[in-house]
């Protein structure tokens, strides 16, 4: 990952009072510099239809899973917030049937009218024209992702890790992961899935995301950031309990309704992460 270019991405956006209010289409020496290292781009006119196809083609790589596994781990302990979302983006539209806008209209469009899309919450148009890729890659490099749900940040997310520059060019990146999964990284992980093992309906998700600071090297907007990845993969899911905060977090989305008693989903943690697990937590 060039610095230079990533240093302008996050300048583009991020400044001393937070967020500026760039406009798209972005020129200049600096953009065509992050451009030319694959971390700037133009605007993006594209269809859903070609969205779900070029998902639905990186889907058919089987060693995609095990990828965005290890980029998830490797970012526990190095702080690359930008390869963690790639464990959402993969979970969210890995059922994704190969479909059009319009095959299956949604009864009850809550985030998309595209039925497909809907079910499985992903927020999609019929039709993106001029979108603007770069605000989704700042939110990647900054805090590990906001709109995990949009299908076109999926794309870009899933697209970028197969591109990521820690690849070595002799290797085929299509099938072997560059990513090193450390001890660090073990512990970090198995700190995180204790520490959300609380057993207190009390506790909400801004509850585990303080109790996570003692586990994970991070800012808040970071650790909301793993939340919502975990959540969206199925590893922090609601359970038919009853819920001790009605309405939930308005400061989450996938984990939102998510309280101290409900725990991590065992099967699908160990589906993601059983070679990295100690033997008490599988």
């Amino acid at each position: 990952m060039d610095k230079k270019a990533v240093k302008i991405l996050l300048n583009t956006f991020w400044g001393g009072g937070g967020w500026k209010s760039p406009h798209a289409p972005f020129s200049g020496d600096d953009f065509e510099y992050a451009k030319s290292k694959g971390v700037m781009f133009d605007p993006l006119t594209i269809t859903h239809d070609e969205v779900v196809q070029r998902l639905h083609r990186m889907h058919q790589n089987p060693a995609l899973k095990e990828r965005v596994i290890t980029a998830f781990l490797h970012s526990l302990s190095t702080k690359k917030v930008y390869l963690r979302s790639a464990l959402s983006s993969w979970a969210l539209t890995r059922k994704l049937p190969l479909h059009t806008y319009g095959e299956r209209p949604a009864l009850h469009a809550n985030t998309s009218a595209c039925g497909d899309c809907n079910f499985l919450r992903l927020q999609s148009d019929e039709h993106y024209v001029h979108a603007d890729m770069n605000v989704l890659n700042f939110e990647r490099m900054k805090w590990g992702g906001v709109r995990h749900n949009w299908l076109l940040y999926c794309l870009m997310d899933l697209e970028l890790l197969l591109q990521d520059e820690n690849d070595n060019s002799s290797t085929d990146a299509s099938n072997i992961s560059p990513y090193e999964v450390t001890a660090e990284d073990q512990m970090i992980l198995a700190k995180l899935l204790e520490s959300a093992q609380t057993g207190d309906p009390n506790d909400s998700a801004r509850s585990l995301e303080k109790r996570w600071k003692e586990c994970l090297p991070s800012s808040k907007q970071e650790r909301d950031a793993l939340l919502e990845i975990w959540a969206a993969a199925g590893i922090l899911v609601e359970r038919d309990t009853p819920r001790k905060r009605k309405g939930g977090s308005g400061d989450f989305v996938f984990a939102a309704a998510w309280q101290g008693d409900d725990g991590y989903h065992a099967e699908n943690a160990i589906d993601y992460f059983s070679p990295y697990l100690p033997q008490t937590s599988k």
